[in-house]
């Protein structure tokens, strides 16, 4: 195929090559006409060669541009070959295609259909050749009728279908008048031009038309079916209030034979009358005709002796739905639900009553309980009180025994009693406590508190015991914290160690202490007999010991109290053991963050000025305790003062003496408690004198006073090591 710029070259070298042979044309005639009449012939053969030498250049130039000429007339020729046969396998490709096809340029001219397209449009024809524009040819299309949108208003039908074509975004389809459908899909091409393709899809929506007609039928099918299922009576009335569907049920529940044409109520005021005359409707408005967007209303009626609710639903396109559901059997029940109702609520009223008055004794029973739970703690008290003064006396007096010398009998016989003594104690102890828990006496109160603390006392209070048993102990520094009740944690760690130590014949007691996860475990472990696994219940119970351990002093109470203990905590206790391979007990407790440490109340309590040695006055107000504490102290080497209460002349004068100590019992007489008679002697002193309570009492209450004075608390029966200890901690010893 030619193109521009090959002809503008070939213009050009035609161009040169006249001018060529125009001026070759005048060389040659001015060199036969000119003449030597000066007698210059050298000259002008001269001018003649230098012509003739100028003369062949352009000679050679013009044969090389008349053959460049030929050259680009063969490949003009050659390129006019190639696009005529393009053009024909493009025509030969279009008009082998059995949809239509049509190509406009970018002015709208249609260049180029095919057959198919004029079969399709046969009106087109005679204009094909003419480059017709796409709004002639639309606009001929809807005057012609052809299309079926057309008909009715051509002009907005053309409108919409240039549109189209100016956007060309795809397919659309056009039902013709011949019963044909026609998709037309056009695109736009690179250089502004519309392809347009048209295809015959009749049988397609043939195939569609056929596959929704099969498709409503099973809806139909489906839809009667359904409504043949349901138990409730239903029809379905048309815009025109014609009846189009129904069920078994309705043709039951309203007595009908059947509904065939000419016969049954086949529209909505048949059916309406043959409700009221033949079924004695008492409420015709049940089956009153709405429209528009009304919601569905349910209406309850009779008809004969029985009982409905007729339900009536508009629908959107004007007709209605009307259910039948019959409810006899259901009023029935209610009524008799509502007989029942009634009874149950008579006999609900007397069973009330009857409540009442069991709520009643019951609240009696429940007063006479908690008044018999305040006499049992009074009498645990009174009794706890009444109990360890003789027995904290005899601790005294053979304590104070014990320090001095004598024959070997009699030293035997001493620490017989002190032995016995310490069984007695170590029972009365662990059932005051046992008690108390069981009556809810102790309360826990958590805290954030220092393991090292509980282990450096344990330390100090288990040491000897392991040391006299030869047993190695052993309790690590740590920097844990932990949150319990430090009394209460401090308890179950003592019943550990303390049945460590007291079951382990030879060996170690070890204390170890392990972080999991937010929780530290701490175990205590020993090399004794160990436990069977089918005795680990057992051993938790009251009064319960091992047959090979009945030989071993005790009375089986500590581990019921551990058990107590940590379930009012929360805190998990295990144990690991074998018979043979000695026993680990553990408790779980949950991990605290460090906080800054205090001195210890002890310390707190010493205050003023204290000095080794010096006047102990003791205040109590059963004289066989002061006999005794004055005994076990004047073997220490104590100056002491005993009187049975603080304004006796005797401790006026021992405090007018500075004493060094304040040992005062917390029951004296004439109500008198022991926090009351430390301050008289305190003020009559007129100094801070570092003081201590000894009591019975084991309450929480009491020692929460106590400690809130800074005063420290000896239980009776009062260990002379735990006495000892102290006075020391306090520079007395």
């Amino acid at each position: 195929m030619e193109t521009a710029t090959d002809i503008g070259e070939l213009e050009e070298l035609r161009r040169k090559v006249a001018r060529l042979e125009k001026i070759n044309a005048a060389l040659i005639d001015r060199v036969e006409r000119s003449t030597d009449i000066q007698g210059g012939a050298f000259s002008m053969f001269e001018t003649a060669i230098s012509l003739e030498a100028r003369v062949r250049d352009r000679t050679s130039a013009l044969e090389e541009a008349l053959e460049r000429l030929n050259a680009a007339n063969a490949e003009l020729a050659s390129a006019h070959a190639a696009a005529s046969s393009t053009r024909t396998l493009l025509r030969d490709a279009i008009e082998s295609l059995s949809d239509g096809f049509a190509l406009f340029d970018k002015d709208d001219r249609m260049v180029l259909c095919n057959r198919a397209f004029l079969q399709f449009f046969p009106y087109f024809e005679s204009i094909s050749d003419s480059l017709p524009e796409f709004s002639e040819l639309a606009t001929r299309f809807a005057r012609s009728g052809e299309a079926l949108a057309s008909r009715d208003a051509p002009e907005r039908w053309l409108k919409d279908r240039l549109a189209r074509h100016r956007l060309a975004q795809g397919a659309h389809v056009q039902a013709l008048a011949d019963g044909r459908w026609l998709q037309i899909n056009e695109l736009k091409t690179s250089d502004g031009g519309t392809v347009g393709i048209y295809t015959d899809i009749t049988l397609v929506k043939a195939e569609d038309a056929r596959q929704r007609a099969r498709e409503l039928a099973e809806r139909n099918l489906a839809l009667q079916s359904t409504l043949d299922t349901l138990s409730e009576g239903v029809c379905l009335f048309d815009a025109q209030r014609r009846l189009q569907a129904w069920n078994e049920g309705m043709l039951a529940v309203l007595d009908i034979g059947d509904i065939v044409p000419g016969s049954g109520p086949e529209t909505h005021e048949a059916l309406t009358d043959w409700c009221v005359r033949n079924r004695g409707l008492d409420c015709p408005g049940a089956l009153c005709w709405r429209e528009g967007d009304a919601e569905r209303v349910a209406t309850q009626c009779m008809m004969g002796d029985r009982h409905f609710t007729v339900r009536s639903v508009p629908l959107k396109n004007g007709g209605m739905v009307f259910t039948f559901d019959d409810v006899t059997d259901h009023v029935r029940f209610q009524r008799s639900l509502t007989e029942t109702a009634e009874t149950l609520e008579r006999r609900v009223t007397e069973r009330t009553a009857e409540l009442v008055e069991v709520n009643r004794q019951l609240v009696e029973a429940k007063n006479e309980a908690e008044t018999a739970n305040r006499s049992k703690t009074s009498f645990i008290a009174a009794a706890s009180h009444d109990l360890l003064q003789p027995l904290n006396a005899a601790r005294l007096f053979v304590s104070a025994m014990d320090g001095q010398e004598m024959p070997a009998r009699p030293r035997s016989l001493v620490q017989q009693a002190s032995t016995a003594l310490d069984s007695v104690e170590d029972l009365l102890e662990a059932l005051f406590e046992i008690s108390r828990l069981d009556a809810g006496a102790i309360q826990p109160e958590f805290a954030d508190l220092s393991l090292n603390t509980i282990l450096r006392a344990l330390r100090i209070e288990f040491a000897p015991l392991a040391q006299s048993g030869g047993l190695e102990l052993e309790m690590p520094e740590t920097r844990l914290w932990v949150r319990s009740d430090p009394r209460l944690l401090r308890r179950v760690l003592q019943n550990f160690v303390s049945n460590a130590i007291r079951y382990t014949e030879n060996g170690s007691v070890r204390v170890e202490l392990c972080e999991q996860g937010e929780d530290v475990v701490v175990t205590v472990r020993d090399t004794g007999p160990g436990i069977a696994a089918a005795d680990r219940d057992e051993i938790f119970e009251e009064f319960r010991r091992l047959s090979k351990t009945q030989k071993i002093p005790g009375k089986g109470l500590g581990l019921a109290i551990v058990r107590r203990v940590t379930t009012m905590l929360g805190h998990e206790i295990g144990l690991e053991s074998a018979p043979g391979e000695g026993a680990a007990f553990s408790i779980r407790l949950p991990r605290a963050e460090p906080v800054a440490e205090t001195g210890s109340e002890n310390a707190a309590a010493a205050g003023g000025n204290t000095r080794a040695g010096g006047l102990v006055l003791v205040v109590d107000n059963d004289p066989a305790v002061l006999s005794g504490m004055e005994a076990l102290l004047e073997n220490w080497s104590l100056d002491v003062v005993a009187v049975n209460d603080p304004s006796d002349p005797a401790a006026l004068a021992a405090i007018d003496q500075g004493p060094a100590m304040f040992i005062v019992d917390y029951h004296l007489d004439n109500d008198l408690t022991g926090e009351k008679a430390v301050a008289m002697l305190r003020e009559r002193a007129g100094s801070n004198v570092p003081a201590m309570i000894i009591t019975a009492d084991r309450g929480a209450e009491t020692k929460a006073q106590l400690a809130s004075l800074s005063l420290p608390v000896l239980n009776k029966p009062v260990k002379p090591a735990k006495l000892r200890a102290l006075l020391r901690q306090l520079d007395i010893l």
